[in-house]
């Protein structure tokens, strides 16, 4: 739910379920994003910086007001169509303070 909020244009859609040894399993399928050029990982900080996340190590990013970590943004996680980043295989994690309500 949280990628497909903050990248539509790469939402999941959610197929159905699998068990696998005693797991269940959700299926999803994202649009196939053709390449123009290599991601520029500078360009990908601005966009996140842009939306309130800062660049916390590497290719991970925390967003302090939403209490949002997204980490592995490397250039074959983002990728690039005509100057465009489009968001794939996204790893979000909720902090405690996601769950906090503003009085």
């Amino acid at each position: 739910m949280l990628h497909n909020f903050f990248f539509p244009d790469t939402a999941y859609d959610l197929i159905g379920f699998t068990e696998e040894n005693q797991k269940l399993y959700g299926v999803v399928r994202q649009a196939y994003v053709s390449i123009t050029e290599n991601t520029d990982l500078e360009k990908v900080k601005i966009f996140m910086g842009s939306n309130g996340f800062v660049c916390s190590r590497n290719n991970d990013y925390f967003n302090l007001e939403l209490g949002i970590i997204l980490e592995d943004l490397h250039d074959e996680n983002v990728l690039t169509r005509n100057g465009i980043l489009y968001f794939i295989d996204t790893v979000f994690y909720l902090t405690e303070d996601f769950w906090v309500k503003d009085e």
